[in-house]
């Protein structure tokens, strides 16, 4: 399965720069307007007709087979594991909770508390309130 989507991916990278070789070297519609007042070459490289219906025909082609590497490689990079894991499920970490005084069932009667336990248990704290000196009047 690699070996094809790198096969894919080589003849994409392949016809992309073919295609922007392509395009750099076709001239654009102005450049006929110049040719027929004398200041044109008539005779090139693909003959007097001018390299336009070689190289738009070239560029469509390579245009071409960039879309359909394009889509196979979408359709094969959206394919899906068997498994009914998701990407959090294959990356998370178990996590572990410990059991505390309040996580027991309703009704049941709580352990007897050690000593160590009574003693890590901090006191409650009674609310601060502000002298009435701080307190601003109405």
């Amino acid at each position: 399965m690699s070996t094809l989507l790198n096969l894919l991916l080589l003849v994409q990278i392949l016809s992309a720069l073919a295609m922007i070789g392509l395009i750099l070297v076709q001239h654009g519609k102005g450049a006929d307007m110049g040719a027929a007042f004398g200041s044109g070459n008539s005779g090139s490289l693909f003959g007097a007709s001018g390299g336009a219906n070689f190289l738009s025909r070239t560029t469509s082609v390579l245009a071409a087979v960039f879309f359909v590497c394009t889509l196979f490689l979408a359709y094969f990079g959206n394919l899906r594991p068997t498994g009914n894991d998701s990407v959090l499920e294959r990356t998370a970490l178990p996590v572990t909770v410990p059991a505390t005084a309040g996580d027991q069932i309703p009704g049941s009667t709580p352990a007897p508390a050690t000593a160590n336990q009574a003693e890590q248990t901090p006191a409650p704290v009674a609310p601060v309130t502000p002298p009435a000196s701080q307190i601003p009047a109405k």
